[in-house]
């Protein structure tokens, strides 16, 4: 198993399984010797690092999949169109063995040295692969369930690549995504089930029901424990039940499920009964089961069933016998030689954070979606004025004519428009393939754009307020850290936009929050604020191709105001990112801002001449510390002003990097004016007492000045 060098094969065809015939089922199943061996091969992995590795302190997180492996390794095999893709869990190696992942970086990837999937900055059980013949394997997380989504989106993705764009090599591809029965309480398997089934899509879920979820029972997660008896009524979901450990009872019905997606039928949930052999993981006891559990859990052991159904068909003891000592020899050899292993590097430690190369590093051979910026030009400033969000619709229109790989979508983006008129028109130009809504689910339209994006495409969903996106945290952190914990082999670019902070005419807790300041504390993330129509066709354009996640915020009281207004800047006009804007030059004080506090500190600075000078961060991630340095060591004096919030707010890292930086040139203290740490009131005239105000900053302008 450990040399073999697996190529792409053409699609198998659904054939009737005959237990009673030995040649059938080699016939049917491809290599049971691969099975057996790679069975084997997982057996003794798990007794070498229970046994010897994490006593000796080599690996410190062990995940048996003992119990498992029989079904997982029968569908990995399996999946072996060109563009099959699965998403996975910490129980999943077999199915990772299956699927081409060699002994040697198994155990690498356990003991944190190079040659593993993440090169040591990932635990050893969250798995990564590009495609070795068989399924690649997309960047799983840690994280219970956030396995779901990004595999619904990569389903979505083989639709659109073969039915919108014509690839005809994607025809028939499926997307997995294997978990235990703990995880389908999770928001992620709930909006990976309503996007499957709703939109039709080529998604296999493979539920490994063991009946536990470290110590609480099935019956805690789904009444009865059982999760497929509670979907009976779900509509647009074949359902199938099975023995997990039974290869007369798994084989033919991972082969029923998976030839369904492939025929376009729609999702199938695969729900296979195995034993958790083992604790969750080896520091767990199962001291929740009494002795007769574990016995009768032992029984159903798949080793000696496959072992069994093998002699039944033409295997003889020797035979097993051979392979099984060859497993383990070979598992022994690999042992020295990942203890030889060098350890990573140290000074690598912060590499792939963002993308340090033009070229995006993608999964399983697909073509970036992003594009190179065309060459820098001067914005054009003879156009009539428009609103930022006329400006970004434009910018939006403009990109999906260039790149056939863009997709927009969120809640009420299509036949509506978006809720602030953003997409207003796109679907009726670019049709529903392109432009279109999805459920209320913010976790589901994160986590389905970053399948997407693994999948060659350049997704743009809608968050429709700041505040909705807490739902979706969990899929947006894993996000960012894709490209740094798969040590380049994945990203996920693409363009969160997200209307923020307080309108014109109110505010309130739930739509207006800006809360910048948590965006900017994710790590692989750029944040982008522009703060007029100009900027916000530069900044997008950069967003839309660039090789990372970008947030795009839009201040929802510049969208349609006079202070946002400006000429259309062209359809080649774009703004590097961590490159800020002087507004306003001046000799005495600083103030640094963005979003809709720009406007206000320029209206408030009016009447101090060139004594003040005032710089538009644009981006907040990067932001540009050079120029907020050079202007402070000319004026001596800074101001931060934000509408965020003033506890961990943004501009507490400025004001720590200016008192750090320019110490020596500072005439007086760093000051910072924000909200205070309090949510933002219905009413107008308690949102206005909270929101930094003209008169405010002229006041400590004024205070400044005079120190």
């Amino acid at each position: 198993m450990e040399e073999r060098q697996y190529s792409s094969t053409e699609p198998m065809t659904t054939q009737t399984f005959d237990a009673n015939s030995a040649i059938a089922t080699a016939e049917w199943m491809g290599d049971w010797t691969e099975v057996a061996r790679t069975l084997l091969t997982s057996r003794v992995l798990d007794d070498v690092e229970e046994q010897e590795l994490v006593p000796a302190g080599k690996v410190r997180y062990q995940f048996s999949a003992r119990g498992h492996e029989l079904a997982q390794i029968l569908l990995g095999l399996r999946l072996n169109y060109a563009h099959d893709a699965a998403t996975v869990y910490y129980r999943s190696r077999p199915f990772m063995l299956a699927s081409g992942l060699t002994v040697q970086e198994a155990l690498c990837g356990s003991m944190a040295r190079t040659g593993g999937p993440s090169e040591g900055r990932d635990i050893g059980v969250v798995f990564n692969m590009p495609a070795r013949g068989r399924a690649a394997v997309l960047p799983m997380s840690g994280d219970v369930g956030t396995q779901y989504t990004p595999a619904a989106g990569w389903a979505q993705a083989i639709r659109y690549w073969g039915e919108t764009l014509g690839k005809e090599e994607w025809r028939g591809a499926a997307a997995v995504v294997l978990g235990g029965d703990g995880s389908v309480v999770t928001p992620g398997f709930w909006a990976a089930l309503n996007l499957a089934t709703t939109q039709t899509l080529p998604l296999l879920f493979l539920i490994e029901d063991n009946g536990y979820a470290i110590s609480v029972p099935s019956t805690f997660q789904v009444p009865g424990g059982n999760i497929s008896a509670n979907l009976r009524s779900y509509q647009g979901l074949l359902l199938i039940d099975g023995d997990g450990t039974d290869p007369l009872d798994a084989a033919p019905k991972i082969e029923q499920a998976l030839g369904h997606v492939r025929a376009g039928n729609g999702p199938a949930l695969l729900h296979l009964r195995v034993p958790r052999l083992n604790g969750h993981s080896i520091a767990d006891n199962q001291a929740y089961k009494d002795d007769e559990q574990k016995a009768a859990e032992w029984r159903r052991d798949p080793l000696p069933r496959l072992r069994q159904f093998l002699l039944e068909h033409g295997w003889t003891e020797q035979q097993w016998d051979v392979l099984a000592r060859d497993a383990t020899e070979m598992v022994r050899t690999k042992v020295q030689r990942a203890l030889n292993a060098p350890e990573p590097n140290p000074a690598t430690g912060t590499h792939y954070l963002f993308a340090e190369t033009q070229k995006q590093i993608g999964s399983n051979g697909s073509k970036s979606a992003t594009e190179a910026l065309p060459p820098h030009v001067e914005p054009q400033t003879d156009g009539a004025r428009i609103n930022m969000i006329d400006a970004i619709r434009q910018t939006l229109e403009h990109e999906l004519h260039h790149n056939p790989r863009m997709q927009i979508f969120g809640e009420d983006v299509g036949q509506k428009g978006g809720v602030h008129g953003a997409t207003r028109d796109l679907q009726r130009h670019f049709g529903a393939e392109r432009v279109f809504d999805t459920s209320l689910s913010e976790e589901g339209i994160i986590g389905r754009a970053i399948g997407m994006a693994l999948a060659g495409l350049l997704p743009v969903p809608e968050i429709q307020f700041r505040k909705y996106a807490d739902p979706a945290m969990e899929q947006l952190t894993d996000c960012g850290t894709i490209r740094w914990r798969t040590h380049n082999r994945f990203a996920a670019p693409m363009v969160v936009r997200i209307p923020v902070g307080f309108s014109k005419h109110t505010g309130d807790p739930w739509h207006s929050v800006s809360g910048e300041a948590i965006f900017a504390h994710l790590t692989g993330w750029k944040v982008v604020m522009p703060a007029h129509a100009a900027d916000a066709t530069g900044l997008l354009r950069t967003a839309l191709r660039s090789n990372d996640p970008v947030f795009f915020l839009e201040h929802r009281a510049l969208l349609d105001s006079t202070e946002g207004r400006r000429p259309y800047p062209g359809d080649n006009y774009s703004i590097p990112f961590g490159k800020a804007a002087v507004r306003q030059p001046g000799e005495t004080l600083t103030v640094v801002t963005w979003g809709a506090m720009v406007p206000r500190c320029l209206e408030a600075a009016r009447g101090f001449k060139d004594a003040v000078e005032i710089v538009d961060l644009r981006t907040i991630t990067p932001w540009d510390r050079e120029t907020v340095l050079a202007s402070v060591r000319k004026t001596g004096r800074c101001l931060i002003v934000h509408e965020d919030s003033w506890t961990a707010g943004f501009g507490a890292e400025i004001a720590a990097t200016v008192v750090q930086k320019a110490f020596e040139w500072l005439d007086a203290p760093v000051s910072r004016l924000t909200t205070p740490d309090c949510p933002i009131p219905y009413n107008v005239g308690l949102m206005n007492a909270l929101i930094p105000s003209v008169a405010a900053i002229r006041q400590r302008l004024e205070e400044l000045l005079r120190y």
